[in-house]
């Protein structure tokens, strides 16, 4: 595995495949690398695929005292685009990768890239009495504050029960039976250091990139699941809505991992995205 030193010190774990115009993939909270391992036989035959753990994510301890914050990753990726010397990247991001995203939009802009994927991913998590295009419709600073701190006591089941028990019927039939799919999917958070985890949470929690999606002047490509977890067609639609010129998938029937449920179709979207003509 690849690595390189963020300005702080800190070292950034990635995998690098492929050649061609940069493909960057930023992938979801408690998640890896790895979540992109399906996408990577057709990815690298046209680019170079950086796919990275994001700082506190894939087991790696943290050498540094830097907390895990929104505004940290987004500086990770400007750092990452410096070390490599990449230019007219093409990013992805799925979820908190999408923040990551967004956040790195408001401090440096977009010069660097030439285009952006997002997955599944409102702009602002916390509801509030003008907001319900967040968590649930529902999932205001009081559920928040509940959730920090079921964290605190059980992370891994915190974890697992955010996503059970949210829009997806299926996902919450899944976690109630208990099966092994949820038993590897329980040991793997388990084995986590759950401290920079939270940290992070709390500040993919407090963000809000309402004001960042008009300025978005770069071509968007949005893919959003019919059946999130999390999230109405109605945040999509928002999120369509307040990029000039965003181009939207839903993909029907699918939860907030539409890319994986509907691999050969994210590929083909992604792929048919990069390549059309500018402007």
């Amino acid at each position: 595995m690849d690595s390189f030193s963020a300005d702080d010190g800190e070292r950034i774990h990635l995998k690098i495949s492929g050649s061609g115009a940069p493909l960057v993939l930023l992938h979801g909270w408690t998640s890896t690398h790895r979540d992109w391992n399906p996408f990577l036989e057709d990815f690298e035959a046209r680019h170079q695929v950086l796919r990275w753990d994001a700082r506190g994510h894939g087991g790696h301890a943290l050498r540094t005292t830097s907390v895990p914050t929104v505004e940290r990753m987004a500086r990770d990726l400007h750092n990452l685009l410096d070390h490599y010397g990449l230019e007219k990247a093409v990013v992805v991001g799925h979820s908190m990768g999408a923040l990551t995203l967004w956040q790195y939009l408001r401090d440096f802009g977009s010069r660097r890239l030439s285009r952006v994927v997002v997955i599944d991913q409102s702009p602002k998590l916390l509801t509030d009495d003008d907001w319900k295009s967040g968590i649930y419709g529902d999932f205001d600073h009081r559920r928040n504050a509940r959730f920090m701190h079921e964290l605190e006591g059980d992370f891994a089941e915190a974890v697992l029960r955010l996503a059970a028990f949210g829009h997806n019927e299926r996902s919450r039939a899944k976690y109630l039976e208990n099966g092994s799919g949820i038993e590897t999917a329980r040991q793997r958070l388990r084995a986590l250091d759950p401290r920079p985890l939270i940290d992070c949470w709390a500040s993919l929690s407090a963000a809000d990139y309402r004001d960042v999606l008009q300025t978005i002047s770069i071509p968007a490509l949005l893919v959003y699941g019919g059946a999130s977890n999390f999230y109405s067609t109605g945040t999509a639609e928002y999120v369509r809505d307040s990029i000039p010129n965003a181009l939207l998938h839903i993909y029907d029937g699918v939860d907030h991992a539409p890319h994986l449920w509907e691999r050969g179709r994210f590929i083909r979207d992604v792929l048919d995205f990069v390549a059309l003509p500018a402007g």
